[in-house]
């Protein structure tokens, strides 16, 4: 799972994609990433969804729902890293991990999801606009799209009925 793991990771940010790493993505700041990750998967203060088309398959699509743990944030979570490789873009597989993530977060009784995406090509804000979340600004200059260029966030929240 982790070289799957490991390989999504960089085949997305190559293709343009808008993670929070420059391309080329190396094989050691791809794991450190994931190793990272882990930690707070076990602590369950991070939930991380995979998609796989079948069950002994790869994996082509990722997705986490990272809680707050103060007690004045308890009830919002954040999305962050939903990614699918891109020869399965566009089959409907970003959708059913914000799904299932939605219905983690309600079943902690999560009442607001927050994310953000980049303004630049690798962003993904016309897909959480569809998924019906709510965009609330952009700060310019952000952060750098995979290729170094300058690019504005769009920040977007949720707020989920009970």
């Amino acid at each position: 799972m982790r070289d799957e793991l490991l390989d999504l990771l960089r085949v997305c940010v190559a293709s343009g994609a808008s993670l929070g790493y420059l391309a080329p993505l190396s094989v050691v700041e791809a794991a450190q990433y994931w190793e990272r990750l882990a930690a707070g998967v076990r602590d369950a203060t991070v939930d991380l969804l995979v998609a796989r088309p079948q069950p002994s398959g790869e994996i082509v699509g990722t997705a986490q729902i990272r809680y707050e743990t103060r007690s004045n944030a308890r009830h919002r979570a954040e999305i962050s890293k939903v990614m699918v490789s891109p020869a399965h873009r566009g089959g409907g597989i970003a959708s059913v991990l914000m799904d299932e993530v939605e219905a983690l977060a309600r079943r902690r009784s999560i009442s607001l999801l927050v994310l953000d995406t980049s303004e630049g090509p690798g962003g993904a804000r016309r897909f959480y606009e569809l998924a019906g979340y709510t965009y609330a600004g952009g700060i310019p200059g952000f952060a750098l799209d995979p290729d170094g260029t300058p690019a504005q966030n769009a920040i977007f929240y949720k707020e989920l009925a009970g």
